[in-house]
């Protein structure tokens, strides 16, 4: 087992609008946008891409219980 991220979508989210700004195409950047802001739980294909935009960042992956 691997050190899992306590980080909240949200969390991960401002993570990369803050820090990654630079990498993120602009359909990205308003997907961290809805996601920081809204409180609906992620879709599967929303997990997915965030897991993408996280590994591609150099960040950790949401454990499998901070993806909702």
């Amino acid at each position: 087992m691997g050190v899992r991220s306590m980080m909240t979508p949200r969390q991960a989210a401002l993570a990369l609008l803050n820090d990654h700004a630079a990498t993120l195409t602009p359909k990205a950047g308003q997907f961290l946008g809805q996601l920081a802001v809204s409180g609906n739980p992620m879709t599967d294909r929303q997990a997915g891409w965030l897991a993408k935009l996280l590994e591609r960042a150099g960040l950790p992956a949401l454990s499998q219980g901070d993806e909702a």
